[in-house]
């Protein structure tokens, strides 16, 4: 597959597979038509084996930001047929700007529990990523914590966090507002941020690097970036930092941890609706859920599928079984008090 060209209207490296432009309705049998913010190396291995399987081409174009806006733009005319997202608040906004349209599939409804699917299955959640704690395996003798011990003053200097308005520490402070209610969640995120090393900044990656450099003790972080460490063959660097921490999964003996999803969406104006339907179909396969799991160490959504090899080496744990659609209702509120108390100021501020 080629990833050939840039998009000026969202201002990201836009890559097309199979051909150099998407048209303005595909007329040609056997296509379909996805925008994504999953990267493309995540998707590539999985979209191939579908147009093994099928014959149905398949035309991406990547973004890290403006599809869902590029979408509303194009209105009926979009040739948007599928859009892959990163989190639950990518699908609750493309849900709420309204391009999106049920996904109506009686193997979906069998395949998908209904907490990782939208309300009205306008949204399905294919890949679960648990937002666990990454702990210094030299400095940090305990094996469990809870997300509310992250408050405690006896962390003082010693957490790392990529800025809390991305949308994985969004939801992450959306679950604590619907386990805890907005007064004791504020409480609790004053806190965190008085216990921060440094202001919030880079990736999941970077904040697993602060504690390998021994910047802090705890870093904050989804499970499938270990994943990425210990594999990337570009980034040898990043194996060692992995191998510095150990992962702990937060309230795992309790509510259970906090666990996110990367999802589609079908395009309300889909162009090539049926091809779209067999391609979320096949993602939600045991075929296409084992491939996202030993391909992007990702937990499977789908009952019954097995983890990597590498993925079961990290431990079991309970997953908090609170319904994502609550938490994407709660996101506003969770952004607002995030910027409320400064926590991307930093810990002095």
């Amino acid at each position: 597959m080629r990833w050939t060209f840039a998009c000026a209207a969202t201002a990201a490296a836009l890559l097309v597979t199979s051909a150099t432009h998407i048209p303005a309705r595909a007329e040609a049998p056997g296509e379909v038509n996805i925008y994504s913010y999953r990267q493309p190396y995540l998707i590539e291995p999985l979209l191939e084996e579908f147009s093994a399987e099928t014959g149905i081409k398949t035309n991406v174009i990547f973004a890290e930001k403006g599809l869902i806006e590029r979408i509303q733009a194009e209105g009926r005319n979009s040739p948007a047929d599928l859009l892959l997202t990163t989190d639950i608040g990518n699908l609750s906004q493309a849900v709420a700007s309204g391009i999106s349209q049920p996904v109506t599939s009686a193997t979906i409804d069998e395949s998908i529990p209904a907490s990782y699917r939208g309300t009205d299955d306008e949204w399905i959640g294919l890949t679960r990523r648990a937002r666990v704690v990454y702990a210094s395996k030299d400095r940090v003798e305990q094996n469990s914590i809870t997300y509310e011990e992250l408050a405690d003053p006896k962390w003082r200097g010693k957490i790392c966090i990529r800025s809390g308005q991305h949308p994985y520490n969004v939801a992450l402070v959306a679950s604590m507002i619907a386990h805890l209610g907005p007064d004791e969640t504020e409480t609790w995120l004053r806190g965190v941020k008085a216990n921060l090393a440094r202001k919030p900044a880079g990736n999941d990656r970077l904040q697993v690097k602060g504690v390998y450099a021994g910047e802090c003790d705890l870093a904050i972080g989804n499970t499938y970036y270990m994943g990425k460490m210990l594999t990337d063959e570009d980034h040898p660097e990043q194996k060692e930092w992995a191998e510095s921490v150990k992962m702990l999964f937060p309230n795992t003996n309790g509510r259970g941890t906090h666990v996110n999803v990367s999802g589609v969406v079908l395009a309300k104006n889909a162009p090539n609706k049926d091809n779209a339907l067999k391609l979320i179909e096949f993602l939600a396969s045991d075929t296409g859920q084992n491939m996202y799991a030993e391909v992007n160490h990702e937990y499977p959504t789908k009952d019954g599928v097995p983890w990597s090899d590498l993925v079961e080496s990290w431990g079991t744990f309970k997953a908090d079984p609170i319904s994502l659609n609550e938490i994407a209702e709660l996101r506003k509120a969770a952004s607002e008090m995030i910027d409320k108390v400064g926590f991307d100021d930093g810990p002095s501020s």
